[in-house]
This record gives C-alpha cells, sequence and structure tokens, in this order.
C-alpha cells in the first residue's frame, strides 16, 4: 500500500524503513527520519573502488563519505540495524558506459559479487536544522525536490574520477544568510558550510531557473542564493568516467541511516572499507 508523505514524516525511522523496503513508499525522502543522517549512493564495481575513494579524501565537501560496504555485500552494518542497500533506498538510476538506463525501486537482480556500495552524506540533515531555526525551505513546504547545477568549481581528480562541483540551491532571506552559513557549518557529514552565497555566475550558473537537476523554484526579492556542495557531484564524475556499471540513488531518494545527524565523525570500521 502506498504512503502519504505527509503522515510518513511523523513516523520513525524503523517505519520510515520498511515501507521504502516494500515498495510503499518511491518518493522523495526530504524531511523524513528526522535528526538523522541521510545518504548519497554511490555502487560501483570493486577495481573502481579506492581510486573513488581516494576522490573522496581529496573533495570531502560534496564527496562527506560515511560508509562503504564490503565488496559483493549489500549490509551496510556500520549505518544502522540491518540496512539492505538493494532495498532501502525509494528509487535507483542505473548507469551503463556513463548513460542512464533506467530506474528501479529495487536491486535484489542486479546485485552481484563484485560490487561495492559507498555511503555520503547529504544536505537534508542540515536542512533539518535550517528548518527548527525557522527557515522557510520552499522545495520541503512543496514538495519537491531542491535545484541542483553543475558549477565551474572544479574538483580534484583521483583515478578517471574528475569533473565540476554540483551544488544545491536554497534561497535564504538577505539579513539571515550568515546564520545559515553558522548553522550549516555544524554538520562537516552533511556537507558543511556553502561554498558560494550570492551572484551564481561567479560559480558558472547562467539560469537558476534551469537546474541541472531537480525542480526550478521562485526566486523571490529580499533572498539570496545560497550554494552548498551537492552529492550529487561523484554521480556526475562517476558518469561522466563512463564506468561499465554505476548505480546511485534517484536525485532526491536518499538513504536513511540509523547514525544521528549531530555526529561529528563518520561510524566507519575496517570492515567496511573495500578490500
Amino acid at each position: 500500500m502506498l504512503q502519504n508523505y505527509d503522515a510518513l514524516r511523523l513516523e520513525p525511522i524503523d517505519a520510515v524503513r520498511a515501507q521504502i523496503r516494500s515498495g510503499g513508499y518511491t518518493a522523495h525522502t526530504a524531511g523524513l527520519g528526522r535528526n538523522l543522517l541521510q545518504a548519497n549512493l554511490a555502487i560501483i564495481p570493486e577495481q573502481y573502488a579506492l581510486d573513488f575513494m581516494r576522490f573522496c579524501q581529496r573533495n570531502p565537501k560534496p564527496c562527506p563519505l560515511i560508509g562503504a560496504s564490503d565488496t559483493g555485500n549489500p549490509i551496510l552494518f556500520t549505518l544502522g540495524q540491518n540496512i539492505d542497500i538493494r532495498t532501502d533506498v525509494p528509487a535507483y538510476n542505473i548507469y551503463r558506459d556513463g548513460q542512464l538506463e533506467r530506474s528501479v525501486t529495487e536491486l535484489v537482480d542486479l546485485w552481484s559479487d563484485d560490487l561495492v556500495a559507498f555511503a555520503l552524506g547529504c544536505s537534508f540533515t542540515f536542512e533539518h536544522a535550517l528548518i527548527e531555526a525557522g527557515f522557510d525551505l520552499w522545495h520541503i513546504t512543496n514538495n519537491v525536490t531542491v535545484p541542483m547545477f553543475r558549477s565551474s568549481l572544479e574538483t580534484i581528480p583521483a583515478g578517471p574520477f574528475r569533473g565540476p562541483t554540483v551544488v544545491s540551491m536554497r534561497m535564504i532571506p538577505n539579513e539571515r544568510v550568515e546564520e545559515a552559513i553558522a548553522i550549516s557549518a555544524r554538520f562537516p557529514l552533511a556537507h558543511g558550510a556553502p561554498v558560494h552565497a550570492g551572484d551564481p555566475a561567479v560559480i558558472g550558473i547562467s539560469n537558476l531557473q534551469e537546474p541541472d537537476w531537480g525542480d526550478r523554484v521562485p526566486v523571490p526579492a529580499g533572498h539570496t542564493p545560497v550554494f552548498w556542495a551537492c552529492g550529487v557531484t561523484p554521480q556526475a564524475v562517476i558518469q561522466q568516467a563512463a564506468l561499465p556499471l554505476l548505480i546511485t540513488h534517484k536525485p532526491g531518494h536518499m538513504l536513511i541511516t540509523d547514525i544521528p545527524d549531530t555526529a561529528e565523525i563518520p561510524i566507519i570500521t575496517s570492515n567496511n572499507v573495500p578490500k
């Protein structure tokens, strides 16, 4: 049975995850799993895993790595109780040779023994803090996906992985920009402070009404466009590398972990570093 978004926002994580796993909820996760760290997802063949970890280490703002699976094991045991990466994300994108092949709601038949899953911190975490501080985030209030843009800010390459930083945008009242910066800076595992505030042309964005991902939002007077490094960045650079297979979350459709969003360090052990 399909679950209503507004009702699910009030449910504990066990109920939310059960709905996602059963296919009862397949939409975006903004506003779900309050006070828990949400994660972007990248699943790639093992032969590329070490270079990808180097890429994340060199680019921690767009790629804050919070977990990695054992090769071939879909259970992300350091991020929660019985999280199965094959079923616990509302929607996935499947890319082959850099081209989007299709979107699916589970990976049971696609999973193989040579795959490694990476979880990276997500901006939904600091959004919860902004909402609690009284910020009105239009995309959440109106149940759409945050707008995301390719910027002119280049990442530091590693192996085949290179390309521009993707940024997500929120319109912030002019008088509260510094406050928004300070609040988000408390969450380094969720991209931390913005990479830019103000004129979008400075970071190579020509039209705020034409996002590369997500939905367009109003640009009201008295507000400043503020841009945070976005977890779609690793998806974009992996796609550009044209790997034979890449599986990601569908933008806006995240993995909700059991980790409190106030955690200051990744909960990662040697057991979940790819070998």
